[in-house]
């Protein structure tokens, strides 16, 4: 895990300085988790999925994220991973920016006993002023797919 945290901000930190980055100051957001919203209904899934994450957006186009929360199972889970922000949109003063998250997650006993995976996904993320929010949508073949909504607050 440590490798992969250190692989996703050598990656970022790269990308940042020729994307000109040093005319950015990184950005720390603060969630409280998210909520969920199961495409399988027939399931009880556990959609108000609490925690604590942060993101830290180093440049337009790339973001690092940590966190955790308690999954859809209730179990607890821990994420790391790194969003490439490639799409960028400013309507009506709200920034707009899309692109996959590359993530490592882990806490669901059904995947790998609980342990480690990759987690690729595509997500939107809209900030305006202090405020912002990032949907997610979470492909899963096995126990069916989510769509995820988060809320986050602008610190630094």
């Amino acid at each position: 895990m440590k490798s992969i945290a250190t692989a996703c901000a050598a990656c970022a930190a790269l990308s940042a300085f020729e994307a000109g980055a040093e005319d950015y100051a990184t950005k720390v957001w603060l969630n409280p988790g998210l909520q969920s919203y199961h495409l399988n209904r027939s399931n009880d899934y556990r959609e108000d999925n609490i925690g604590f994450g942060a993101e830290f957006v180093v440049a337009p186009d790339h973001g690092l994220l940590a966190g955790n929360y308690i999954n859809s199972n209730n179990e607890r889970s821990q994420y790391a991973g790194y969003h490439w922000r490639a799409l960028h949109w400013r309507p009506y003063g709200v920034n707009l920016s899309a692109g996959p998250v590359f993530s490592m997650i882990n806490g669901y006993s059904n995947m790998r006993d609980g342990g480690w995976f990759p987690a690729v996904m595509p997500a939107l993320s809209a900030e305006y002023g202090l405020y912002g929010a990032n949907i997610t949508f979470i492909p899963n073949s096995k126990n069916g797919s989510a769509v995820a909504f988060q809320l986050k607050l602008l610190i630094w």
